[in-house]
């Protein structure tokens, strides 16, 4: 009862990362609440799930293994979480902003009208006071989103109803292991108690699915362009740097809009966050948008011809001057002195 649950996606009896990541944070939450970590793994041939996200944290793994429930479709799934909710009773309800969690996580929020924040890029816990009723909320659920364009952070609380739901983005959390000895408890449930026939009126015939070129989350190293890069030609440079130092290359919505680089690379609110060992942004300004996708790299560096660009207010280094001429003193630089 009035415990944290975690949704986990799960493809080919992997649990995604964002659902580890949610899992390492909602032990942090857990713990400041004084309740369990649950989570909740809906699929087909599940049997390795638990030696996976018990490490993360959870005290407590719920399963629902069906042939039937594997691929993801939204009527078996909603059913089993709107279900499960109602019995136990969470406070807190924890998915990822994939296309599985939003899909997933306004039916079930709909059906317990429970409320939902979606794509957040923070969770804390902590207290409000309501002046006009002379109430004060103890421990509830802040669920820190951008808001308008990115232009403000929104604080958003949901103090009567339960549970408080929020889905959030891949990568703003950190994956970590909390002890990789600790055993929990494993609930195998009886998934005809929890769906019915008409729940699985969609069959899925085939399923397409095409694994990205370019894998800049996992990247240690990122070369990021802005539109300030200037054009496709000189966003070259940027790969050439890359292939030197054995990065990856990213880049802002604006280079992006502007065709300088694939919708693939792209990061900040709008596309994927990073945290890498050394990030190299080259020509971007640091709207709040970009740097709420990168502003937990280990190490900043800045080039801009622009010394009040934003984004050197949080840059551990900043080069000031163009990115033709930076670039390829940089690349010539470390082909000189490595071996």
């Amino acid at each position: 009862m009035n415990n944290l649950y975690v949704y986990c996606e799960i493809e080919d009896g992997i649990v995604a990362d964002v659902s580890l990541e949610l899992l390492t944070k909602g032990r942090s939450l857990a713990s400041t609440l004084g309740c369990k970590v649950e989570a909740v793994a809906i699929g087909h041939k599940l049997d390795g799930v638990a030696g996976q996200v018990f490490p993360y944290g959870a005290d407590v793994l719920h399963l629902f293994d069906d042939a039937r429930l594997n691929p993801y479709t939204s009527l078996p799934h909603t059913s089993i979480l709107v279900k499960l909710f109602e019995e136990e009773k969470p406070q807190i309800a924890l998915m990822g902003a994939t296309s599985i969690g939003r899909d997933l996580g306004p039916r079930v929020s709909s059906a317990l009208g429970s409320g939902l924040t979606a794509d957040c890029t923070s969770l804390e816990i902590g207290n409000h006071e309501e002046k006009k009723e002379n109430k004060t909320y103890k421990n509830l659920l802040y669920q820190i989103r951008p808001a308008f364009g990115g232009n403000i952070i929104a604080t958003i609380i949901n103090p009567e109803c339960r549970p408080q739901m929020a889905t959030v983005r891949e990568g703003v959390m950190k994956k970590e292991i909390r002890n990789a000895a600790h055993k929990g408890e494993v609930k195998e449930h009886d998934v005809t108690k929890y769906v019915s026939d008409t729940d699985f009126v969609v069959n899925v015939i085939s399923r397409q699915m095409e694994k990205s070129k370019t894998n800049i989350k996992a990247a240690p190293v990122i070369v990021a362009g802005g539109y300030g890069v200037g054009s496709k030609e000189n966003f070259q440079l940027l790969h050439d740097l890359a292939a030197v130092i054995g990065g990856e290359v990213g880049g802002s919505r604006a280079a992006v809009d502007a065709g300088f680089t694939e919708h693939e690379r792209q990061i900040g609110q709008t596309g994927v966050t990073v945290r890498p060992k050394l990030y190299i942004a080259c020509g971007i300004s640091g709207q709040i948008q970009h740097i709420a996708g990168m502003q937990e790299s280990s190490i900043i560096i800045s080039i801009n011809n622009d010394p009040t660009a934003p984004i050197n207010t949080i840059a551990d280094y900043v080069i000031t001057g163009t990115v033709e001429d930076v670039i390829p003193k940089m690349i010539k630089y470390y082909k000189k002195n490595t071996k």
